[in-house]
């Protein structure tokens, strides 16, 4: 398999959240900050969207099963030009789906 799994290991459950870069235009977020203020929230502000991406993976450790995650989005799960992660590696109750 791709990266090295080849299915042996701890199983993991992996949370990745994707935003957009500081700086970098998010027309989203602007779009819904005004649907909030027109609907009568205008204490809403700085209004962000992301993704949350959850995963399951099979590794030796927590720490090379969150090396594998950062590859998995350094190569498809964010545009590291104009998103920022934060990956998250907790022990999973099972293999996953």
């Amino acid at each position: 398999m791709a990266g090295g799994d080849d299915g042996t290991g701890v199983p993991y459950l992996v949370k990745v959240e994707v935003t957009p870069r500081a700086g970098i235009r998010d027309p989203e977020g602007a779009a819904v900050e005004r649907a909030l203020a027109a609907l009568g929230h205008p204490d809403a502000r700085g209004v962000h969207i992301g993704k949350l991406i959850t995963l399951h993976l099979r590794a030796p450790d927590a720490a090379a099963a969150e090396r594998r995650a950062d590859e998995l989005c350094r190569t498809l799960l964010a545009n590291p030009v104009i998103e920022d992660y934060r990956i998250e590696v907790r022990a999973a109750e099972g293999s996953g789906p």
